[in-house]
């Protein structure tokens, strides 16, 4: 679906939420919403049962799939949320994916 600037959060030692969480971009609202329902559809396949928000609006759709937690931002409401400072802050940062 070509996300853009995709990172992954190790959160194994810093939260009981889940062990990881991975944080991307979709061009437009219509990108972040087929982005995150490819996502939705291989967690299904994979027998993976998911809570998704924000699904409507789709400038953060919000994916969680128990251990693992998939955040799909328009560019500009990732920058405002800055997901990856705060978790930074936690331990070892962000780490990006090729």
């Amino acid at each position: 679906m070509k996300a853009e600037d995709t990172t992954t959060i190790d959160l194994r030692d810093k939260s009981a939420l889940a062990d990881a969480m991975v944080i991307t971009c979709g061009r437009s609202n219509r990108h972040v919403g087929s982005i995150a329902d490819r996502v939705i559809e291989g967690l299904g396949a994979a027998g993976v049962r998911t809570r998704v928000e924000g699904m409507p609006h789709c400038d953060w759709v919000l994916i969680d799939a128990g251990d693992v937690i998939v955040h799909v931002f328009r560019p500009e409401v990732r920058s405002f949320y800055a997901l990856e400072k705060m978790w930074a802050g936690r331990g070892a940062g962000p780490r990006r994916l090729s």
